[in-house]
């Protein structure tokens, strides 16, 4: 049998260039190796205090979209939505009850959120118990590997917290440890330069952005603030611009990249060239993926579909893996 993958997003917007290097080039590069379970968690979406239900319901089809037309196959890879599968839930019940309420604040990425998005103590309890359902939505499926980008990889490792624990606990084997599978590029730095990437900062690419709206990103993406004039010499380390070109320029470009890099650490060349160089790159990147979602947004009763089918494939699969939790810990 082939191993699992459970990987998946938060429908809270588009996903954007930062998804596609942090996690879905995995996803479809591992699509033909694992079974492949895909959620899309819209009961997680709730916690985005901004994040109405008829939003997420609506992020819910265009993230499926995102999914599809970076080039994963419904026929390879099933796609659940987490409300539909309720068996998570119950796993997340019992998962709580080993871990400590200390333990759930000091996730990092948890800690991280609060600082970022200042919410001082306005925060709800579903928010704090995101990983714990985090790890309930892997190991429903027994998920063994996870691609997911580097910020998730202390919810990882609170998932084979409790793997660990509930296999102790029963003096059995009933759940692998998932391991984090990190992307080529962990975290893609915003447009702005900014670390984090989001749709309320501004500073994404979507993939599903027009021609025209990649171009206007790219020319108003931040460079090296120290260069005024195209003669200064300037800076490649940290400038989005590079970062850009080296994580999506096909290799055929690379040593246009290189003269690029050489000539601007020089004064040899403006940013508006370079920029202009950089727009040509993602689009011809992100032309394929355009084409894909056209397609797939012709056809609205195969998204139903693709969706029905693979919840009801998911819950199936949730069942007997709760059925097991149940039986070995004695809750029948």
């Amino acid at each position: 049998m082939k191993k699992r993958i459970l990987t998946g997003d938060t429908p809270t917007g588009k996903l954007h260039l930062g998804h596609y290097v942090g996690t879905l080039e995995n996803r479809v590069k591992l699509q033909d190796q694992y079974e492949m379970f895909i959620i899309l968690a819209d009961t997680h979406a709730l916690t985005t205090l901004s994040a109405t239900p008829e939003l997420i319901k609506n992020y819910t089809r265009e993230v499926l979209l995102d999914n599809l037309s970076v080039g994963l196959d419904p026929k390879n890879v099933t796609f659940f939505i987490e409300s539909g599968v309720s068996e998570i839930y119950e796993l997340a019940a019992i998962f709580s009850m080993y871990v400590s309420h200390n333990r759930a604040l000091r996730n990092p990425t948890i800690k991280d959120e609060i600082s970022s998005k200042s919410l001082g103590d306005q925060f709800s309890l579903g928010f704090v118990n995101y990983p714990i359902y985090q790890a309930a939505d892997i190991l429903c499926v027994k998920g063994q590997l996870v691609p997911v980008g580097v910020d998730q990889e202390a919810h990882l490792e609170q998932a084979r917290e409790i793997a660990r624990a509930i296999n102790k606990l029963t003096n059995s084997n009933i759940f692998p440890e998932p391991e984090a599978l990190i992307g080529r590029v962990g975290k893609l730095v915003g447009t702005d330069g900014n670390p984090k990437m989001g749709k309320s900062l501004n500073n994404t690419i979507y993939l599903s952005d027009s021609t025209e709206e990649v171009e206007k990103r790219v020319m108003n993406m931040f460079t090296d603030p120290k260069r005024i004039h195209p003669t200064d010499p300037g800076t490649i380390a940290g400038n989005p611009v590079f970062t850009y070109l080296d994580s999506f320029a096909k290799e055929k470009d690379k040593g246009k990249i290189d003269e690029y890099k050489d000539r601007y650490e020089k004064g040899e060349v403006g940013d508006v060239e370079v920029k202009k160089y950089l727009a040509q790159v993602l689009n011809n990147f992100l032309n394929p993926i355009r084409e894909r979602r056209l397609e797939y947004e012709s056809q609205p009763e195969v998204l139903d579909k693709i969706l029905v089918e693979g919840t009801a494939k998911t819950k199936k699969v949730a069942s007997e893996t709760l059925s097991e939790v149940r039986s070995e810990m004695g809750l029948i």
